[in-house]
């Protein structure tokens, strides 16, 4: 959304780096912004943990250290993001406000002694928020190196999106009866007339939690849809104020990967500028969907696939416009085992961030703190202060960036991946099978079409998907009538997926069965679904289907088929319209979506084990995830090569071309 602050139309790619001054004697200050200047940084960020050093005591403001550190840094030419203190509230408020603590789904209170110890539905917190918020806005909202606002920080990171608490109790009786408006509505809509669940009043109602069994799913999945807007709500008031006392910055908020508690496109509806926090290394050793044999391989690269699939996210839900706030620069303390990158990674991950249209790529942190939590996360600096080897990496990307005046793209990619919030709940609130996850199918889809070397948006359902040439729908459960319109209205290659359509807006199954709304569209009916426990694998093309299935009914005769042993179709394609009736696997995926390329007018090229390529405006950037050099001379073809090695790209490194 526009915010007011002068248009920009060109931008540079800048970098960027995380800073706590009150974490370090004021005396080093100076010197550590003109090391920043001189590595190559442009943008700093700071403030966002700094709530009791603000305001040590009740109404007691302590503004001048900040004051006078952002004074150092911008008399140094450095321009500031001034983080809002929220997710670090005081051991004096939680005192003074107990029941502003989150309660967990096991009935038990959270605890002071970390981060984000808050209840988002709170309301006396909020109030404490927009104050601290207003006095800091008033303060420094006017300063000249204060550029960007952050809110709060990590929205709903160490599972804090949902409280059980009074105040969520009271805000989602509010919310329901504001959604449904009678309780009749409500029941019908939930079905409650099942196992005797009807309802007299909303002030019956309680939360989904400490049921004997599961919660009725259409409960549980309005619930979740509360505690979103409880999110957005939350970001908003914040965003108000700094709007009005700070006219003409940026106002920002880091995201999180492999996160859906709360639907990001909503909240960065308030936004100017989205941005995510990367840590490939972390989140390879997280994730549940990859083989440990993968994990191996990619152990200090992290996968080719995941960060760039939250580029893009992020770049969707930013408008076009999106950060990297928070880039690994090392080794990190959180995940279950802790790599180090491979030399050459930190660079590799800041270009492919700048491929994928980031405005500013800042690194997490200045310099490795010596004390707490953190103390095991590596900075650009070691806890002595002396360089660490990204900030050598960092500072050659800034004299790389400088040598070839490039340009932030805010083009539009030739393909376009569907990712609803909603669905992603309903799934995940009945999964019908232990091991399907919705998020590893879309990452399957987004990995597909990039081994193809093609480049790929992420966009909300019910976008406009006029320009887009082939459009992959992973996991659109329930469709709305603004999705349906627009897959109507394109002309692009559409593949779905298993699931399209079969949940309505309260979870419950269409009355003329899956895909409900897309029957026609899709020209098929779905009759019956099964899960596949593991190791049960149904033949299909080149490739299979494994984890579900569905029985078609067609409609019409399919332009193309592929069909499973007992006969059952597995892949149907009429015209523009493919429909995948089960969890393909690599094979199978690629098959249909080369064949979708190729229909659609693209040129697809299967890249080398390990490399990614993403076009950037009239430039190339190909990447190299492996731990080998490799050979993309017939890849290249007629491009020219800007930076980097002709014709082979060696291991954790970087070739950019200009397209012919």
């Amino acid at each position: 959304m526009s915010n007011g602050a002068a248009e920009i139309t060109t931008r540079r790619p800048q970098l960027g780096v995380c800073y706590y001054p009150e974490h370090w004697p004021e005396s080093e200050w100076t010197d550590h912004a003109r090391q920043m200047v001189e590595i190559g940084l442009s943008y700093v960020r700071i403030g966002e943990f700094a709530w009791s050093r603000l305001e040590p005591n009740p109404g007691q403001y302590e503004f001048d250290w900040l004051a006078r550190a952002i004074d150092v840094l911008g008399q140094a030419g450095l321009k500031v993001v001034l983080g809002t203190p929220t997710a670090t509230p005081p051991k004096w408020l939680v005192d003074t406000m107990p029941d502003m603590i989150a309660i967990g789904p096991d009935g038990h209170k959270r605890g002071f002694g970390s981060r984000r110890h808050y209840d988002f539905s709170h309301h006396g917190y909020r109030v404490e928020c927009a104050r601290i918020i207003t006095k800091l806005a008033e303060k420094f909202g006017e300063h000249p190196a204060v550029t960007v606002w952050q809110t709060d920080n990590e929205y709903g990171c160490h599972d804090t999106t949902y409280s059980y608490s009074n105040a969520a109790l009271t805000g989602f009786r509010s919310w329901l009866k504001d959604k449904y408006g009678t309780i009749g509505n409500m029941n019908e809509a939930w079905g409650n007339v099942f196992w005797s669940m009807e309802y007299r009043d909303f002030s019956e109602i309680d939360l989904p939690n400490l049921t004997v069994t599961e919660a009725n799913p259409s409960h549980h999945l309005a619930f979740r849809r509360y505690s979103s807007d409880q999110v957005v709500t939350f970001n908003r008031e914040q965003v108000e104020i700094l709007r009005k006392l700070s006219p003409g910055r940026d106002i920002i908020h880091n995201f999180m990967g492999m996160f859906t508690e709360f639907d990001h496109f909503d909240v960065a509806e308030d936004l100017d500028i989205s941005s995510w926090d990367s840590y490939p290394l972390g989140f390879l050793e997280r994730r549940t969907d990859l083989s440990d044999a993968h994990k191996e391989k990619y152990l200090n690269q992290g996968d080719p696939d995941f960060t760039a699939f939250h580029h893009d996210l992020y770049r969707g839900t930013g408008n076009g416009r999106w950060w990297v706030m928070e880039q690994q620069p090392g080794t990190v303390n959180w995940a279950d085992w802790n790599p180090a990158p491979l030399p050459g990674m930190v660079r590799l991950w800041t270009w492919e961030a700048i491929a994928h249209g980031a405005e500013v790529v800042s690194y997490f942190r200045w310099r490795q703190a010596p004390f707490a939590q953190e103390q095991m996360h590596a900075g650009l600096n070691k806890p002595d202060g002396t360089a660490d080897i990204a900030a050598h990496e960092a500072a050659q990307v800034a004299s790389e960036l400088d040598q070839l005046d490039l340009t932030v793209d805010t083009s539009q990619a030739d393909v376009a991946l569907i990712l609803d919030y909603p669905s992603i709940w309903m799934t995940q609130i009945q999964p019908q099978g232990k091991d399907y996850d919705p998020i590893a199918l879309h990452f399957a889809f987004y990995c597909a079409a990039r081994k193809l070397g093609l480049s790929v948006d992420i966009v909300a359902s019910g976008a406009d998907l006029s320009g887009y040439e082939l459009v992959m729908v992973p996991n659109l459960l329930q469709v709305t009538e603004h999705a349906a319109a627009a897959f109507e209205a394109t002309n692009a290659q559409i593949v779905f997926g298993p699931r399209t359509g079969s949940k309505t807006h309260d979870l419950a199954i269409p009355a003329n069965l899956a895909p409900g709304p897309l029957a026609q569209l899709l020209q098929l009916r779905v009759d019956c679904v099964e899960s596949l426990r593991p190791g049960i694998v149904h033949q299909a093309g080149g490739g299979s289907i494994s984890k579900w299935r569905e029985h078609l009914t067609l409609l019409a005769t399919p332009d193309d088929c592929y069909q499973m042993p007992d006969g059952h179709p597995a892949y149907v394609q009429f015209g523009r319209i493919s429909y995948l009736a089960g969890w393909p696997d690599e094979n199978l995926l690629q098959d249909v979506l080369v064949k979708s390329a190729e229909r659609a007018g693209l040129q697809v090229q299967i890249m080398p084990d390990g490399v990614r390529v993403r076009t950037m405006g009239p430039h190339k950037v190909y990447t190299n995830y492996g731990r080998t050099p490799a050979n993309i001379e017939k890849i290249i073809g007629s491009e020219s090569i800007v930076q980097g090695e002709g014709g082979c790209i060696q291991s954790a490194s970087v070739v950019i071309t200009r397209i012919s």
